[in-house]
């Protein structure tokens, strides 16, 4: 047995893809599929296109989506220097939901409101602002 890729609902294929992208996901490959009328768009890491993830895009649309119900738990990926990642991500209007307080762990989520996990490589940074004090926002 072997993994194979984590699989996701999207409801806006494009904000996801972006979203992804901030994160340093690359496309890998597509499918479109007429006849079910939806598309797959794998999206993986640089070196590591083994472990994707799957944005499924229902072509007629997901009504439940983005629904915490439908959230299945989180995609955990390892990151050079977590502090430098959430800024990236704010700067592009992503919300930490759990700010890298002890230098080790974040929580953001997808549009879609996938809880993606960022993990610092190695050991953890030393605590630093603004990330220290910083309140946790929603849910993750």
């Amino acid at each position: 047995m072997r993994y194979l890729h984590t699989m996701v609902r999207v409801k806006d294929l494009e904000a996801s893809m972006k979203f992804y992208g901030l994160l340093g996901l690359k496309e890998t490959r597509r499918w479109d599929n007429e006849g079910g009328r939806f598309t797959l768009v794998f999206m993986a890491p640089d070196g590591q296109e083994e472990c994707p993830v799957e944005l499924t895009y229902n072509w007629d649309g997901d009504d439940a989506l983005p629904d915490d119900s439908r959230n299945f738990g989180h995609l955990a990926y390892e990151v050079e220097n977590i502090y430098e990642m959430c800024q990236h991500l704010a700067d592009n209007g992503v919300v930490i939901n759990r700010p890298p307080r002890d230098g080790w762990m974040a929580f953001v989520k997808s549009p879609d409101n996938v809880s993606i996990e960022l993990l610092q490589a190695g050991e953890a940074l030393a605590p630093a602002e603004p990330w220290s004090s910083m309140e946790n926002t929603g849910t993750w």
